[in-house]
C-alpha cells in the first residue's frame, strides 16, 4: 500500500511531459489540439455560472438599459483584451501559466502568483460546489445540501482527473442545455414583468430602491473581477491552439459571447424574480420545467467546477513538480471542503479577485512584450533565477494600488476601475524596477535572454 502511494505521489517528468496536458514544459506540435475541440471547449468554459451570479448583482443595483448592458459589455471587453494579450503569449510560447510565471518571477518567485491564484480558484471551486448543492436542495444548510455538495465535489474532481479531454466531454451537452434554459428563463422574466416596457419600469424601480446601488465604474469592476482569473490564465487553453486566430477566438467566445449572455440572463432574473438562480423561479413552472432548469444549472456548474479545478492543478503541478493526478485530488478535496461553507460569500469573493489578481499578470505581459520583445525560446526556461525581485515588488505595488482604489484611499473607485488600475501600475512598476536592476547589474539573466533571442531570429 505504501509503495503504491509513493508511486502515485512520485513525480516523473517524462511521464508528465508525454501526457496530453503536459504541465511541465512547452507543448510539442503533436500535443496541440484541433480547432473544433478547442472552440467547443471555449463555449463550455465560457458558460460558467459565474455570469449568472454577476448578472444578479447588477440587476439589483443598476437600471437594465442602458446601464447594465453597457457595464456588462465594458467589463467583459476589458477581460477579453487582457485574455487575448495573455492568450497570445500562451499560443506563441506553448507554455502554461506556471511556466510563464517561472520565466518572469523566477523558480521560487513563481510560488507567489501560483499560490495566490490556486487559493482563489479553489475558493471559486468551493462556491461552485455549494451552488450545485443549493440548486438541488433549494437551500444551503440542509442534509440534502451537504450530501449533494459533497457529490458535486467528487464529480468535479473525477472528471478533471482526465485533464483537458474530460473538460471537452462535459462542454458540449452543457452548452446546448444551458443556452436553451437561459433563453427560456429570460423570456419568462420579461413576460412576468408585463413585456419589455414593463420590465424596464421594474428595473428602474428596483435600482432606485436598492440598498446596494452601483455606479457604472463599480459595476464594470465587478464584471472584471468575476472573470479576471480566467483572463489571466487564458494561456492554459490557448497553448493548445495551432493557429493565432484560435487563440484570440477562445477569449472572445468565453467573454464577449458566453459571459455577456449569462450576465444578461442573470440580470433579468435579478430584477423580476429577485434571484440570478433560475432554478428558484422555474420551480413554480411545474416539475418538468423545474428539473430541466436544475439539470441546466447543474451542467453549467459542472463545467465551472471542472475549469476552476483544472487551472490550479496545472499550475501547481508545473511549479511544485508533483503529478497532475495528485494535485487534482488535493485541490478537489480542498474545494469540496470549502464548498460546505463559502457559497454565500460570492460578492465579497469577486471584489477580492478584482483587486489582487490583475497585478499578478502585469509583470508577465511587460516582460514578454517589452523585455523579450515578443521573442521566446524554450532555453529561456533554463537556469532561471530563484527570484526576480522586480516582478514580486511590482505585483505588490499594483495590488496595493488596486486595494487602495477599491477602498477609496487616494483615488475614488467611482472615478477609476481598480482592477485595471492595479494591472497598469504593476506593468509600469515592473519595467521601472527591472531596468533599474539591469542598469545596476543586479539581473544576470538579461544578457543571456537577449543573446538567446538574437540567436533564434
Amino acid at each position: 500500500m505504501m509503495d503504491r502511494l509513493k508511486t502515485w505521489w512520485t513525480y516523473d517528468p517524462e511521464t508528465e511531459k508525454a501526457s496530453a496536458d503536459n504541465p511541465v514544459s512547452p507543448l510539442s506540435a503533436s500535443q496541440r489540439r484541433a480547432t473544433g475541440p478547442l472552440l467547443t471547449l471555449a463555449f463550455g468554459w465560457g458558460f460558467l455560472v459565474t455570469g449568472l451570479f454577476t448578472g444578479g448583482i447588477l440587476g439589483s443595483g443598476l437600471v437594465f438599459w442602458p446601464d447594465i448592458v453597457v457595464a456588462s459589455f465594458a467589463g467583459n471587453f476589458a477581460n477579453f483584451v487582457i485574455g487575448a494579450v495573455v492568450g497570445y503569449i500562451g499560443y506563441r510560447t506553448a507554455c502554461n501559466s506556471g511556466l510563464l510565471y517561472q520565466l518572469v518571477y523566477g523558480r521560487i518567485g513563481a510560488y507567489v502568483p501560483v499560490l495566490i491564484i490556486a487559493a482563489l480558484l479553489i475558493g471559486w471551486q468551493g462556491i461552485v460546489v455549494g451552488a450545485f448543492g443549493s440548486a438541488w436542495a433549494g437551500n444551503a444548510d440542509s442534509a440534502t445540501f451537504y450530501a449533494v455538495a459533497i457529490f458535486a465535489g467528487i464529480l468535479f474532481t473525477g472528471t478533471t482527473y482526465f485533464g483537458v479531454k474530460g473538460l471537452e466531454y462535459v462542454s458540449i451537452p452543457a452548452v446546448v442545455v444551458l443556452v436553451a434554459v437561459g433563453l427560456y428563463a429570460g423570456w419568462l422574466n420579461i413576460d412576468r414583468a408585463g413585456g419589455w416596457s414593463g420590465f424596464l419600469q421594474m428595473s428602474a424601480a428596483t435600482a432606485a430602491e436598492s440598498e446596494t446601488p452601483l455606479s457604472m465604474l463599480r459595476a464594470i469592476n465587478l464584471v472584471i473581477g468575476s472573470w479576471i482569473v480566467g483572463a489571466i490564465v487564458m494561456s492554459e487553453y490557448t497553448r493548445f491552439a495551432r493557429k493565432a486566430w484560435v487563440a484570440i477566438a477562445i477569449p472572445f467566445i468565453v467573454l464577449i459571447f458566453a459571459q455577456w449572455f449569462l450576465q444578461i440572463v442573470g440580470a433579468l432574473g435579478g430584477v423580476v424574480s429577485g434571484t440570478f438562480d433560475f432554478t428558484t423561479y422555474l420551480r413554480a413552472e411545474g416539475v418538468v420545467v423545474m428539473y430541466i432548469g436544475i439539470i441546466g444549472m447543474s451542467l453549467a456548474l459542472w463545467t465551472t467546477g471542472d475549469a476552476n479545478l483544472y487551472l490550479p492543478v496545472i499550475q501547481t503541478s508545473s511549479v511544485f513538480r508533483r503529478p497532475q493526478h495528485a494535485m487534482t485530488i488535493i485541490c478537489g478535496l480542498l474545494g469540496t471542503i470549502l464548498g460546505l461553507g463559502i457559497y454565500q460569500m460570492f460578492s465579497q469573493w469577486i471584489e477580492l479577485l478584482a483587486s489582487i489578481v490583475p497585478p499578478l499578470i502585469g509583470p508577465v505581459i511587460a516582460h514578454y512584450y517589452v523585455v523579450l520583445r515578443a521573442r521566446f525560446n524554450e532555453r529561456q526556461l533554463e537556469d532561471l533565477p530563484t527570484w526576480n525581485v522586480a516582478a514580486v515588488l511590482a505585483y505588490i505595488v499594483g495590488a496595493v494600488a488596486a486595494f487602495m482604489n477599491m477602498n477609496n484611499i487616494v483615488l475614488s473607485a467611482d472615478a477609476t476601475v481598480p482592477a485595471l488600475l492595479g494591472l497598469i501600475v504593476s506593468m509600469i512598476a515592473y519595467l521601472v524596477l527591472y531596468y533599474l536592476a539591469v542598469a545596476a547589474g543586479l539581473h544576470p539573466n538579461q544578457a543571456r535572454h537577449l543573446a538567446i533571442d538574437s540567436a533564434g531570429d
